[in-house]
């Protein structure tokens, strides 16, 4: 029998990782079909979280079914109404969803999980200007959302306003300037912007990244990138030419490292640590 504990270790945090949904979807079905009247009040929390994962895996009749449990249960929760709303963006009901969260706005104009639910709908039609726009004036209200925050930038980079998106990450890092994520996509943001100031932002950052997480593979190519560019501008000095080589260098021989501890014996991993060697060649970083 799968224990409570068993489905909370899958990570209900992730929800966005279909392998986990899968996961928690295969572990819950089997509790609340088998188990559900010896999990106690633990049954309730079990059913919303395998709806949700249910809805990320298209298995609507299982989500239909948690959710017919939880209204029994909860007949007036704006949680529930809620997880109705969530089954109606996901069979693509946008109009019906928004009714449902509209309502719970009505009685409870607080209610953030239900404005962010709206604004994954203008997100999901494609209306990025309107998503916009609502998360902005969500976040004057709820500024310490640092999951709105995270959104709102990656709305930016898709519409191309790098700009915007890097103050975003900036109030991000504020927040929380021990997390490496943050400082990696604020160094791509700066370097996907251009020019000798923002790249050399950028290889800041990612050094920062790779500070705070030296296994972030993304900080360590996104170090090699920046400072090749930097030490390959006819702008700087012979010392920051230099200094830039070093950098390069010594990414590129920690990129080979890790591929070659990742790829012992295997075949396809050799093939890989080829193509990393060649493409570091073709770059032409050397110590001359």
């Amino acid at each position: 029998m799968a224990s409570v504990s068993e489905l909370y270790d899958v990570g209900w945090e992730d929800m966005r990782d279909n392998r986990n949904s899968e996961q928690i979807v295969d572990v819950g079905e089997e509790l609340i079909s088998e188990h559900a009247s010896k999990l106690g009040d633990d049954v309730w929390i079990i059913y919303e979280q395998v709806m949700i994962a249910a809805l990320d895996c298209s298995r609507d009749d299982l989500a239909l079914n948690c959710l017919q449990e939880l209204k029994k249960q909860f007949p007036d929760s704006h949680r529930v109404k809620r997880l109705t709303g969530m089954r109606l963006e996901a069979l693509e009901r946008y109009d019906e969803a928004n009714k449902h969260y509209d309502a719970i706005l009505q009685e409870d104009p607080t209610n953030t999980a239900a404005r962010k639910r709206k604004i994954s709908i203008l997100k999901a039609q494609g209306k990025s200007t309107e998503a916009i726009r609502e998360l902005n004036e969500y976040l004057e209200q709820f500024v310490g959302d640092q999951e709105a925050w995270h959104e709102l930038s990656e709305l930016y980079i898709n519409e191309h306003d790098y700009g915007k998106a890097a103050f975003c990450l900036e109030e991000l890092m504020m927040t929380n300037p021990h997390n490496h994520l943050y400082c990696e996509q604020y160094a791509e943001v700066k370097y996907t912007q251009g020019g000798l100031e923002n790249l050399e932002l950028s290889r800041k950052y990612f050094a920062q990244a790779l500070r705070l997480n030296n296994r972030n593979m993304r900080a360590l190519f996104g170090l090699y990138m920046s400072a090749s560019h930097i030490a390959a501008s006819p702008k700087v000095s012979a010392k920051v030419k230099k200094d830039n080589m070093k950098y390069a260098a010594w990414a590129a021989a920690q990129i080979n490292r890790a591929y070659k501890l990742a790829g012992r014996g295997a075949k396809e991993n050799k093939c890989s640590v080829k193509a990393v060697e060649e493409m570091l060649e073709s770059m032409q970083i050397t110590m001359s």
